[in-house]
């Protein structure tokens, strides 16, 4: 009997920082988590939003500190490109589920005319019921593990906002028409069904047979790596992928604090100042510069919201995480 190799236990370590993966076609945006913290050895993960596996782009992972402020990138609009593929509608509203419907597709009806005008239809506040294929739950349970066992639930139509949708006629490559549909939204929004509701909209039925995110609250896609990448990379390299934490904050409006504000800041104080009324705020510390937390300001004073710890600005300041940080008090001029 051939024994077992031992089992390598990896030492875990702060990392706090984004990492904006380019998730690859076929994987969950858990999995890719999962792979991405065992690259880097991290303690502490999260991603901002679920992509479907059939879907790839930018995907935020949130490591340590960046966890507190992931609720941000779930709430910001996104932008997404998608083809739908017209004439077929699936059980799942992708090339994943199984044919319902085929009908006939009569291209030279869609003239641009015909698309602005869906396309206006589409724009701006519209209602949307989620699909069966999909994470909502009923009564506890995921509305996909209803799917899967053949039980259809009724679900309510949900109020979702299109900032911008621009249709164009395509083909796929075996020369079928298809609707290229390059679209801003809320978050909430199910592209399959915007895909579904576009394609009944034409009279012909659609589903999508590609989905890229290409932007979540400005962060676009240019400034992933993808999961190959990250691989191929030596550790150090990895670790330089990291971005601050207060990439999330971009939208703050930044307050930087004197030692004595920030110490107080941190306990979790209000603090007086001739700021004006903001309800977002990064707040800093003058010395040393670190991110504190954030807050909002009302008539003068600035309320905190949420605060990093001592120690995660600690591990902060100390620059690449190390395994042999120590976890004791910090000591701070904060």
């Amino acid at each position: 009997m051939t024994a077992r190799a031992p089992r390598i236990r990896v030492q875990r370590r702060p990392v706090h920082g984004v990492l904006l993966l380019d998730k690859p076609l076929g994987l969950s945006s858990n999995d890719a988590l999962q792979k991405v913290k065992w690259l880097l050895r991290a303690e502490k993960a999260g991603h901002t939003g679920t992509l479907d596996p059939l879907a790839t782009g930018v995907l935020p992972l949130c490591f340590g500190a960046a966890t507190k402020f992931s609720q941000l990138q779930l709430d910001a609009p996104k932008t997404y490109e998608a083809i739908a593929l017209l004439g077929t509608t699936t059980t799942t509203g992708d090339a994943e589920g199984e044919v319902l419907e085929r009908r006939p597709v009569d291209a030279a009806a869609l003239t641009p005319e015909r698309l602005a005008a869906v396309q206006a239809q589409f724009t701006g506040a519209i209602r949307q019921v989620p699909p069966m294929h999909s994470a909502l739950k009923k009564d506890g349970k995921a509305l996909y593990e209803y799917a899967r066992a053949g039980v259809e639930v009724e679900r309510p139509a949900r109020d979702v906002t299109i900032h911008a949708l621009n249709l164009a006629l395509t083909h796929d490559q075996q020369a079928q028409a298809a609707i290229k549909i390059v679209v801003t939204c809320s978050k909430g929004t199910y592209i399959r069904t915007l895909g579904e509701d576009i394609g009944l909209a034409l009279g012909c039925g659609a589903h999508l047979s590609f989905l890229r995110r290409i932007d979540t609250g400005g962060l676009g896609v240019a400034r992933c790596v993808s999961l190959a990448a990250l691989e191929a990379m030596g550790e150090d390299e990895r670790l330089g992928q990291v971005q601050p934490v207060d990439t999330l904050l971009a939208g703050h409006r930044p307050v930087t604090l004197t030692e004595q504000d920030a110490a107080r800041f941190l306990s979790g104080m209000r603090r007086r100042g001739p700021w004006p009324d903001a309800a977002a705020v990064a707040v800093y510390g003058e010395r040393p510069h670190a991110l504190l937390g954030v807050g909002h300001v009302v008539r003068g004073e600035l309320i905190p919201d949420r605060l990093l710890s001592p120690l995660e600005i600690q591990q902060i300041l100390q620059g690449a995480p190390r395994a042999d940080i120590e976890r004791g008090t910090l000591e701070t001029t904060l």
